[in-house]
């Protein structure tokens, strides 16, 4: 892998980051700007058990509501521009899912959640919520892990994301959008 990072000249594409992305490694390889390569390190235990049962949570409210989509865990989202973004969680069309995609292309997500870890800061409060607005994903939920789990769920409108729905740490909570999910937070997060 480290042999394509020194080779690699010019600016980067969905191609190149397709290249090795399939590594084996538990890296995320996202293209938040256009032609600039992030890297992130798999996420932590806290990160990953919150989103395994957020993902999960999701995935039987979406079939209570007769959703016809999936539920899915850092799938590569392809926004406008060469942009490629991996969000923690994204809900989209089961029908293009079906076809077992290397990618899901903007207009077949409906939703996504990023999960706030140490070192993405930047990236999920500003930067992907940012992306996600320009290529006009409709529902972004934030999951701040610290100091308590909350959630953060924003709705777009004209072209920008306003919050609708902060569900604390410690309390139940239903959220309208996708789909209603009635949950709380500490109870996703806590080991």
């Amino acid at each position: 892998m480290s042999v394509a990072f020194a080779e690699h000249v010019g600016p980067w594409t969905i191609a190149d980051v397709e290249a090795i992305a399939g590594t084996g490694d538990h890296s995320r390889y996202e293209l938040l700007t256009p032609g600039v390569l992030t890297v992130s390190p798999a996420p932590g235990t806290s990160h990953q058990r919150a989103s395994r049962r957020l993902a999960n949570l999701l995935d039987a409210a979406a079939s209570t509501a007769g959703m016809a989509v999936e539920v899915l865990e850092a799938v590569n989202v392809e926004a406008p521009g060469g942009r490629l973004a991996v969000p923690d969680i994204a809900i989209v069309e089961r029908r293009f899912a079906a076809t077992d995609p290397i990618r899901y292309p903007v207009g077949t997500v409906l939703a996504v959640v990023e999960i706030v870890s140490p070192g993405s800061e930047p990236q999920d409060r500003m930067i992907k919520p940012q992306l996600y607005a320009d290529a006009g994903i409709a529902v972004y939920w934030r999951f701040e892990l610290a100091p308590k789990p909350h959630i953060v769920v924003s709705e777009l409108r004209r072209g920008r994301f306003v919050s609708t729905v902060t569900a604390p740490a410690g309390e139940r909570t239903v959220i309208p959008c996708p789909f209603p999910v009635d949950l709380d937070p500490a109870e996703l997060a806590r080991q």
